[in-house]
């Protein structure tokens, strides 16, 4: 019999020597988490557990690569599928006025109909094996991180219906294993699934949902897809792999699902039910996202593949291999963006510090004065672009992937007087640095290069930018104590200090008051302010801590000499009353280190690769998944 699903997807990864098999066993508490840890941070092979103490191997890190992700959507390259997008698009887009504009566009249309979902009869994959009582111990469900609630399907494809409209969709939810039957499904306050979900409870019904597990591999890039409301993540898929996919009945509800799927699981919420308070989560933001509550779902029946695999990846600490999802992202919705919204867009870019929606650099066509600025405003309000936390806006010869001439393009076309927009609006769930839960400080910054036009008003010239000569000064004298460690590039313009809250509650405060008064020292510069567990020379680590801490309306402050100071620290830690809880960052704990590390040798990776976690353990804040400071010190 011929294997599809991820079996096929397997296959070819053999075939291009991109996957390692692991016979060895994997507990997949902890264990299968730190290995894949390992090596997706060292840019490692896919892995196949084939030994999880269950019937199923666990497949994880499948997406970490350019290639892999390619190789997901059928392309040799991830740029073939772009391309192919953005022809299709200018195709429909075209003149939008008369017949003939109108018949034009028909080959574009019926290309696009070609690849819409047919439902099959036929006797399906994803039900060969079928379980009329189902039990959630039969899979290989893995617990991530040390202090997560439990164990979390991370992978999932959750298919639900829109009760008024019948519009299906397909997103992607955790799911926090509450018993063998049950689950907590995490979807978020903006998803389509947490809408549907409203419109059942509106009703008074239980809400069907099943969930699927492999399948082609280009279904879990689908589902999280920053795609409109209304559009089948099957058309995406189908388009992407070029041919429709085929959906089958489920058994025990009226959903349908891709019939290649590897587990199919079914059931139902009931809105009249009590919520699970799910969590902690070790999250993609590289901090434990809370506890919080959302519903339940209950189990109606599992069936799967009789060579089902079952997929996994885990988040946290940033690059993960959501970084490469995210890449992918930046290249097939280019062309949307442009077409639909902003056509002198050239090029998009969310570095894997930023987390998706904390960064976001944006390369546009400029032709006249005040265009940065439209172009902040325009994205701040375009779907999921609502959740940027800081937007950068650039133009001309600057290549927006190279980070030191990224940074030195900004420092010479940015007048902090004039040039930098803040804001207030949505944001993620995730984010924790806001005093208001999903609702902050936004950060726009126009680093286009200026136009005559671009002055201060009345005045007929422009304020000094950061792109002034920075002489800053190893020693620093008579510095604060509480200030531990010190790090200073003068071609960057950024100066990083670490201060330490657990001694000095008053610590951040004391920074920006000893910076004001040493303001010449620090001429035209950026402080970036962190916590004293952070390595001040890794500006990576430094730039993910100072976007994930930092509310821009709160924590940005202008000091003389424009000197630009941003407090990236635990706000829970000092002195400023911080009305919500605060999350610890993502780490593997000791045992499981040690553990991974004494069976290495079996796993057929090669040399030892030191855990990152041990890297980062000063990260760390006094609690477990939540810093908790009932007294402050000081």
């Amino acid at each position: 019999m011929s294997c599809s699903g991820l079996c096929k997807f397997i296959s070819s990864l053999e075939k291009r020597d991109d996957i390692i098999r692991i016979s060895t066993f994997v507990n997949p508490v902890l264990e299968i988490s730190e290995v894949a840890d390992r090596m997706i941070k060292n840019d490692g092979k896919a892995l196949l557990f084939e030994n999880t103490g269950t019937a199923f191997p666990v497949l994880i890190n499948a997406y970490g690569s350019d290639k892999r992700m390619a190789l997901a959507m059928g392309r040799d390259e991830l740029g073939d599928a772009a391309a192919e997008i953005t022809s299709l698009l200018t195709g429909l887009a075209g003149n939008k006025e008369g017949l003939l504009n109108m018949l034009s566009s028909l080959p574009a249309l019926l290309k696009v109909a070609r690849f819409f979902p047919k439902r099959s009869k036929r006797k399906a994959r994803c039900h060969q094996v079928v379980h009329r009582d189902p039990d959630l111990s039969m899979l290989p469900v893995l617990k991530c991180w040390p202090h997560d609630g439990g164990r979390y399907v991370t992978l999932p494809v959750v298919h639900t219906l829109n009760p008024l409209t019948l519009k299906p969709n397909a997103g992607m939810y955790r799911m926090q294993v509450i018993d063998s039957k049950t689950t907590a499904m995490h979807w978020q306050l903006h998803k389509t699934g947490a809408n549907h979900f409203a419109e059942w409870k509106k009703l008074g019904r239980k809400m069907p949902v099943s969930v699927t597990l492999g399948g082609d591999p280009v279904y879990a890039y689908a589902a999280s897809a920053p795609l409109p409301e209304d559009v089948d993540e099957f058309i995406l898929s189908g388009f992407l792999r070029g041919r429709r996919v085929s959906l089958v009945k489920c058994l025990t509800n009226d959903l349908y699902v891709p019939a290649d799927a590897d587990i199919v699981i079914e059931g139902y919420i009931d809105p009249a039910e009590e919520p699970f308070y799910e969590g902690p989560f070790g999250d993609h933001t590289g901090f434990y996202s809370l506890t919080d509550y959302y519903p339940k779902f209950h189990l109606t029946c599992i069936t799967h593949a009789r060579k089902a695999v079952y997929p996994a990846t885990i988040v946290g600490i940033p690059p993960m291999e959501d970084a490469w999802i995210a890449k992918a992202t930046e290249k097939l919705f280019l062309a949307p963006l442009k077409l639909a919204l902003l056509p002198e867009i050239e090029d998009i870019h969310m570095p894997t510090a930023g987390v998706a929606h904390n960064l976001v650099v944006v390369k546009t066509r400029k032709s006249y004065p005040g265009q940065g600025k439209k172009v902040i405003g325009s994205l701040l309000g375009a779907g999921q672009m609502m959740f940027t936390k800081y937007i950068v806006v650039v133009s001309g010869d600057v290549d927006i992937r190279n980070y030191r001439q990224l940074i030195a393009h900004i420092r010479l076309n940015t007048d902090t007087v004039n040039d930098l927009q803040f804001t207030t609006g949505p944001l993620d769930v995730l984010d924790h640095a806001s005093d208001v839960y999903t609702l902050g400080g936004k950060l726009g910054i126009d680093a286009t290069e200026k136009m005559p036009g671009e002055i201060i008003a009345g005045t007929g010239r422009r304020e000094r930018t950061f792109g002034m000569e920075v002489q800053l000064k190893n020693d620093f004298p008579d510095m604060p104590e509480c200030i531990r460690r010190v790090s200073t590039s003068e071609k960057l313009g950024i100066v990083v200090l670490a201060v330490d809250q657990l001694s000095d509650r008053m610590a951040v405060r004391k920074a920006e008051d000893y910076c004001s008064e040493k303001s010449l020292m620090f001429q035209s510069s950026v402080v970036l302010v962190v916590d004293s567990g952070v390595d001040v020379d890794d500006l990576y680590t430094v730039t993910w801590q100072v976007l994930g801490n930092s509310d821009p309306g709160r924590d940005i402050r202008l000091l003389e000499e424009q000197v630009l100071f941003v407090d990236g620290t635990a706000k829970v830690l000092g002195d400023r009353h911080f009305p919500r809880r605060w999350p610890n960052a993502v780490c593997s704990d000791i045992k499981t280190i040690d553990a991974v590390d004494g069976k290495w040798g079996s796993l057929g990776l090669g040399d030892l690769i030191v855990s990152p976690s041990l890297t980062r353990q000063n990260l760390l804040l006094p609690g477990n998944e939540e810093v908790r400071i009932e007294k402050h010190p000081g």
